[in-house]
């Protein structure tokens, strides 16, 4: 409870300023309500990292940028580069939280619980990213629940653009990246490569062997405008990895030598019709394809091997329709079929396949003249899990100094169980489907986004509350001498609850500081309020989720020589809750709190070439983002860009 007063009491603090400043070039975002609008109007809290933002990057993959540049996002990884990763955003696991590349919903239908992995994005490709924190389901549908993650990569500008990156590092790092665009007043066009090599780190903490990792990754894009009022867009990402890992169990004897090949593609294509300037229509046909292949390394042409795709086709309409100045609405009707291929062992492939047909609505609406009010719904049914609805309301008032923003959000959210959770946990067949329903949740937020002029001070504040329940878990079934494993809705809800805090000061041009912090508290009621007394918890915590993290992002260049910048970016992270692993034990154990910090400089040549060293790891600190894997030691890698 305490938390709300702080939060008051912030307000409290913020309404005494008197200062005016006037952004002269407004923010826009499309992800809120999945249209163009003014942050200034948006009641959802959202983090924006844009095209500027990725230029001036030196982080290879997205992940390690999103750890680093955001309120309420936790970032573990389970070793080196190219291993399995994930995002828990507000607290929550990832399954909670959805993926979307350039509007393609990316979640693997493969995984275990329809979610996604953050291993294999690279940066080179990417000009924007919006993150919705709290629920999102009215508008994006099953798992965004902790919220969405929105993906653009780079589009073409006018004329004849070419564009090349190289990096070489430590661990044998070698990345390239070269691209070329253009665009006339027909038709515009993007093509992007990118290619990853490095050797590696061990995986594990106990061992000094190291596991290789490659990626080669194409972006492209093509737009036709047949007239004003008819375009043609269309979308394609692909990306060929190959891993080397090593297994969990056993870890004092294993042997590892696992790899993993993996196929990761998504496409869109869509019609869009303007019939007026006020009505706006959308026809979307968009694919996900994942597919990945484990083996041993070791006489791998005869090893048996463990194969799964997932693979997803989505036929979407969606209308945008300004009734006037004051008030817009977007709606649409989707079709999504999801299918999974499991292959354990080459004993025989088996498949399975759902369907969701969804509708929705978001009602956009300023009720005053700094008011904005924001309502929607949207109704899913689930050809084997059932119907389930979701709504969600936003409310955001701008002071007339346009210094304050007072933002909330109230919203409903589920997720449907996954194909693998429905056919393939464990004895997952021994149990009738039926009994299977999704998981519902609820959220609300609070809070507020504030500039001082006289000081270049920007910063602000968000309480936030969510819940959801019918957790879906592995559960026993049978008598005590056959027992299996089954999904089951469990009867404990689980809690997070926290504070965001985001700032940033502009002293002078050659000097800002960013600083992010996030207190969450949560309570994992799936395990917490399990019958099953004999486990051992070491706190009800959510696993691998700090109660305090805080990101201090230092930017400063030479008051007589700019071209030559220095970025300082300092992690700190608490101790966590997580699950043992290897020989020792199953129970719970502890991931140490770290820091971390992470040295970039770059320096501009002609106004044409930028040559950057990046040292990861600066001070060589040892810690694990989750237990038993290794991080990057110190490392480094520098790099040379040029755009023409």
């Amino acid at each position: 409870m305490y938390l709300k007063y702080i939060v008051f009491l912030l307000l409290l603090i913020i309404f005494q300023s008197r200062y005016a400043y006037a952004k002269s070039i407004p923010v826009i975002v499309i992800a809120p309500s999945k249209k163009p609008q003014s942050i200034s109007t948006v009641g959802t809290s959202i983090s924006i990292l844009d095209e500027n933002f990725f230029k001036n990057s030196k982080e290879i993959f997205l992940g390690d940028v999103l750890s680093s540049n955001s309120n309420s996002i936790n970032f573990f990884q389970s070793g080196g580069h190219g291993t399995s990763s994930a995002i828990q955003l507000r607290g929550l696991p990832k399954r909670y939280s959805t993926v979307y590349i350039d509007g393609v919903k990316m979640s693997d239908p493969s995984s275990v619980s329809n979610d996604f992995d953050f291993n294999h994005i690279l940066t080179s490709q990417i000009s924007r990213v919006e993150i919705l924190r709290g629920n999102q389901s009215s508008v994006y549908g099953s798992g965004a629940i902790g919220g969405t993650i929105n993906i653009f990569t780079k589009r073409p500008e006018e004329g004849f653009q070419r564009d090349f990156h190289y990096k070489t590092g430590s661990n044998g790092l070698q990345n390239f990246a070269g691209s070329l665009s253009g665009a006339n007043e027909k038709n515009s066009f993007y093509f992007g490569l990118e290619r990853l090599h490095t050797d590696g780190i061990s995986a594990m903490m106990h061992n000094n062997e190291k596991d290789r990792y490659r990626n080669n990754s194409l972006v492209s894009k093509y737009d036709y405008k047949f007239t004003n009022n008819l375009k043609f867009n269309s979308n394609l990402r692909f990306t060929d990895t190959y891993l080397q890992y090593d297994k969990v169990v056993d870890t004092a004897t294993a042997t590892h030598d696992e790899e993993v090949d993996g196929t990761e593609a998504s496409y869109s294509a869509s019609l869009i019709y303007d019939v007026n300037e006020k009505f706006t229509n959308n026809i979307t046909l968009a694919n996900t394809y994942i597919k990945r292949v484990y083996a041993a390394t070791e006489n791998s042409g005869n090893a048996k091997q463990d194969n799964y795709y997932g693979d997803r086709y989505v036929l979407s309409y969606s209308g945008n329709y300004n009734i006037n100045l004051d008030n817009s609405v977007v709606f649409g009707i989707e079709r999504e079929e999801d299918k999974i291929g499991y292959n354990k062992d080459l004993s025989g492939q088996e498949n399975k396949s759902n369907q969701v047909i969804s509708k929705y609505f978001d009602f956009q609406s300023r009720i005053a003249n700094n008011a904005y009010f924001t309502f929607g719904s949207r109704f899913d049914k689930h050809s084997i899990a059932g119907n389930e609805d979701s709504h969600r309301a936003t409310f955001a008032y701008l002071f007339d100094d346009r210094t304050l923003k007072i933002k909330s959000s109230y919203g409903t959210g589920f997720r449907f169980p996954s194909l693998y959770e429905m056919f393939f946990v464990y004895a997952a067949n021994t149990k009738s489907l039926s009994n299977v329903k999704a998981e519902n949740s609820k959220s609300f937020d609070i809070g507020f986004e504030k500039f001082l002029t006289n000081l270049n001070l920007e910063f602000g504040a968000t309480y936030f509350n969510l819940k959801y329940n019918d957790v879906l878990e592995g559960w026993k079934t049978g008598n005590s001498s056959g027992l299996a494993y089954t999904t089951q809705n469990m009867p404990g809800t689980v809690k997070s609850q926290g504070l965001e805090f985001n700032s940033k000061w502009t002293p002078s041009n050659l000097l800002n500081i960013g600083v992010n912090y996030t207190y969450t508290s949560t309570y994992d009621g799936a395990e917490q309020d399990d019958p099953d007394t004999s486990s051992s918890y070491t706190n009800a915590q959510m696993v691998r989720v700090p109660r305090h993290l805080i990101n201090i992002k230092t930017n400063f260049s030479l008051p007589s020589y700019e071209k030559l910048d220095f970025t300082l970016n300092t992690k700190w992270s608490d101790m966590a809750r997580d699950y043992g692993n290897g020989n020792r034990s199953y129970n719970d154990e502890r991931v140490d709190d770290y820091l971390v910090n992470d040295l970039i400089v770059t320096y501009n040549l002609w106004s044409k070439y930028n040559f950057h060293l990046k040292i990861t790891n600066l001070l060589d600190e040892k810690y694990e983002t989750a237990r038993d894997y290794s991080q990057l030691g110190r490392s480094f890698n520098i790099g040379l860009n040029r755009s023409f």
